[in-house]
Formats: C-alpha cells, sequence, structure tokens
C-alpha cells in the first residue's frame, strides 16, 4: 500500500477502471486475462490499448486509481485528529476493513497483486517500491507531529518502516485466508509494539 498518483492522460470513466481494478484484485496480474478486462471494463481491446497502451500499461493505471479510492483514505486515517495512539489504532482498523471488505478480493491490490507480480518484471518493482516508500513517507510525517525526532534511539522513519511492515502482513495474511478474528488480535498489537520504540516524551503524550 501506498500514496495515490494521479489517473491515466485523458482518462475520464472511473467505472471501468474501477472494474479493472477488482479483476486485478481477485485474480492478480497474470490471471487477469486481456479479454475478461475488457469484457468487465465494457470496453473494445482496441480502445484498451489505445488508452492504456498494453496490459502491463492497465494494471500500472488500475494500481493508480487503487491507491487514489483505497489507499489514500486508509493513510488519512493517521491524520483523524486524535492522538498519536487513536490515530495509529484507526490506520489499523482501516487497513484491516480494506483487506477484510471483500471476500473475493482479500488483501491488498500493492502489497499482494503488485507485489507478486513484481518478481518478474522491473516496472512492477520500481513502482512497488516507490508506493511502499511513500506510505512510509506519510507514517513517518505523522509520527514527527507527534514528536518523535530524529534523535530518538529509533528515528522515526524506522518506527515507520515497521509501522508500514505490519499493515502489509495484515493484508497478506488476509489474503492467506486468516480468520478476521485473527487478523484483529494482531491489529491490536500493532500500535503498543510501535509506541514501545517512541520516546519517553512522545509515550507521556499517549498517555496523558
Amino acid at each position: 500500500m501506498a500514496e495515490a498518483r494521479g489517473r491515466p492522460k485523458g482518462f475520464e470513466d472511473g467505472e471501468a477502471l474501477d472494474a479493472a481494478v477488482m479483476l486485478f484484485w481477485t485474480h492478480g496480474y497474470e490471471g487477469a486475462s486481456v479479454d475478461a478486462l475488457c469484457r468487465e471494463m465494457n470496453m473494445p481491446r482496441a480502445t484498451l490499448y489505445a488508452r492504456f497502451g498494453d496490459k502491463e500499461g492497465l494494471f500500472r493505471a488500475a494500481v493508480a486509481r487503487y491507491a487514489e479510492t483505497r489507499v489514500a483514505p486508509v493513510l488519512s486515517a493517521l491524520w483523524a485528529g486524535g492522538g498519536l495512539r487513536a490515530d495509529l489504532e484507526a490506520f489499523y482498523a482501516a487497513v484491516l476493513a480494506l483487506c477484510t471488505a471483500n471476500e473475493a478480493a482479500p488483501g491488498c491490490l500493492i502489497s499482494c497483486a503488485l507485489a507478486d507480480a513484481a518478481g518478474a518484471n522491473p516496472a512492477f518493482r520500481e513502482e512497488l517500491a516507490e508506493r511502499f516508500a511513500a506510505m512510509e513517507e506519510r507514517i513517518t510525517a505523522r509520527l514527527v507531529a507527534a514528536g518523535w525526532d530524529a534523535r530518538a534511539a529509533t528515528p522515526p522513519e524506522v518506527a515507520a518502516g515497521l509501522a508500514a511492515t505490519l499493515a502489509r502482513g495484515l493484508t497478506l495474511a488476509a489474503r492467506a485466508g486468516t480468520a478476521e478474528a485473527e487478523l484483529r488480535k494482531t491489529a491490536a498489537a500493532a500500535t503498543p509494539a510501535i509506541l514501545r520504540l517512541a520516546p519517553e516524551h512522545v509515550v507521556a503524550v499517549c498517555e496523558a
């Protein structure tokens, strides 16, 4: 999971791209055929290629759409307006809701489908790294806003890396079929684990 980029140039029909998101999310990059994508998007093959270039271009556009419509709201939970503890808890609740909302498409398009496709595709690996980094930058910004500075024994960017890894782990576990009750236990343990690394003055504010 990571921050959204813009939609592909000239693309206006979000519903068609949302259909591609769901097909890739459910079946993965390799499992979503061009014929199935055209059918679900209600788009002729020639139009698909004219707009996106090829299947890879469509997949990257679908990832951008997913980040815009699904990931951005999850990241916004970090700035819900509570203290750091409350906002981290809201963030993990949003992650859990995202990766369990649809039984046909558990997990996360980025952490699961894009990560799977990235193994054999350098462009997808670069995309994945950028989106992971963007997410960690947002979490780092939230920790810094709470007073967690670079002089801490565990710098904020390191703690943010842990926070993001825990979030991605939840989505992978959901994809693997882990029961929601078990995922909730992991999500509940995530915030305390991160705050154990926080500077004392940050913890004091959280517990005030």
